[in-house]
């Protein structure tokens, strides 16, 4: 098949969303197909000054990555800290997009990452003008999640983008999501009308899998001898950080429970300060690291923490909790319990679950997997037992393959 994917975040940004589309077009190269992928110059989550040359001054710049074609095209990057001007660049975006795939040949299905929702309407425009299969692949329920976090208040707009919502679910040949409850919401939207179908997002079981404690990166943070509780990622207003830090500070007595949070993202100063300012000496920070890094993180943590605030009202699984799993590590989660994460956790029987915002019941679960070593083994094993029957990266990858040739 030949395929063209379209996303706002590739390598060598890092990041959940690049990582996706990363491995998605290297298997599917490795069965076969023939893959492009159209992106814009790299701007999230990458330090700029490290920046290769060729990154920075061109309009615009095809390369391979590991032997993907890779077609990028300056966007206008405007500020996203203001909402408004954050709306305007995803719309010019995707017109942008729209503009270079039309300079593309050799392709016949077009593959989109959700978010930003508007670059769903690069893959409608190539639907209408060139006759391409679309499909649409919806990582986060926007505007919903806006909504649910207050960030999203003017009903002109809510109507609006509710409005562009509904549209791009009906115009897209086909709308996968990463689980049943996102099914769910997206057939409500659409009242039913839309092909929606479940594609797991995937792990690469051989990258993400049980290592050694002691490593490169245990060594140089000095985790030697500790218990390593850990989190990883973006550090922004639906993560619930207050819940980490607070239970760092609760556990202060116990001198051999290290926390670890590791990544960048707005909340990244108030952390820092909230450290500084109350001296909680068992928080260590560390910024956003290389993908392959990532792993000897996790190997080097005894639990893997998830954290979500109760206004995340959306059926969202993080997917932090299928690299704890898939490293054979178990999980402590402190999230809203009518999604469809509690549900993974707990059919897994890979770690312990509570209430968004429960703190009392949060320090108890990482105590019990403290003081219980063979709870913790059973739980880390389940877990990547569960990951390799359901999540590897070749069982999703076939399934995303079934939808391209049903359509």
């Amino acid at each position: 098949m030949k395929i063209l994917m379209i996303s706002d975040y590739f390598p060598p940004e890092i990041g959940s969303a690049s990582f996706l589309f990363y491995e998605l077009a290297k298997v599917l190269i490795a069965k076969g197909d023939k893959i492009k992928v159209l992106t814009g110059f790299p701007r999230y989550n990458i330090d700029q000054d490290s920046l290769d040359e060729r990154y920075r001054r061109r309009l615009f710049l095809n390369e391979k990555i590991d032997g993907i074609d890779v077609y990028r095209v300056r966007t206008f990057n405007l500020r996203r800290s203001v909402n408004m001007l954050r709306g305007i660049d995803q719309f010019l975006t995707a017109i942008l997009y729209y503009l270079r795939a039309l300079t593309l040949g050799g392709f016949d299905h077009v593959l989109i990452y959700s978010p930003p929702l508007p670059l769903g309407l690069t893959g409608y425009l190539l639907k209408v003008t060139r006759g391409k299969k679309t499909i649409l692949n919806v990582q986060d329920l926007f505007p919903k999640s806006a909504i649910d976090l207050g960030t999203l208040k003017n009903k002109y707009m809510i109507k609006a983008l509710r409005g562009l919502e509904k549209f791009l679910y009906l115009k897209s040949d086909y709308v996968t999501v990463h689980s049943k409850g996102n099914k769910k919401y997206v057939s409500g939207v659409t009242n039913g009308k839309a092909r929606v179908a479940v594609v797991f997002n995937w792990v690469n079981t051989d990258e993400v899998c049980p290592g050694p404690k002691e490593n490169d990166f245990s060594k140089k943070y000095d985790l030697a001898g500790k218990f390593v509780v850990s989190f990883a990622g973006v550090l922004g207003y639906s993560q619930d950080t207050d819940i980490i830090v607070n239970a760092a500070k609760s556990l202060k007595p116990y001198k051999d429970i290290v926390f670890l949070i590791v990544g960048d993202g707005r909340k990244k100063e108030l952390i820092e300060k909230t450290k500084r300012d109350e001296n909680i000496d068992n928080l260590i920070l560390v910024p956003m690291q290389p993908k392959e890094r990532y792993p000897f993180i996790l190997h080097a943590s005894d639990i893997g923490l998830v954290t979500l605030t109760s206004d995340v009202k959306s059926p969202v699984v993080p997917s932090k909790i299928l690299n704890i799993m898939s490293s054979g590590k178990p999980v402590v989660a402190s999230i809203p319990l009518d999604g469809d994460a509690p549900e993974i956790i707990k059919e897994s029987g890979s770690g312990l679950c509570v209430e968004a915002g429960d703190l009392d019941g949060f320090v108890r679960s990482i105590l019990e997997i403290y003081e219980n070593e063979s709870m913790a083994k059973s739980f880390g094993e389940n877990g990547r037992r569960f990951i390799e029957n359901k999540y590897s990266l070749k069982i999703c990858s076939d399934r995303q393959r079934e939808i391209f040739s049903s359509i």
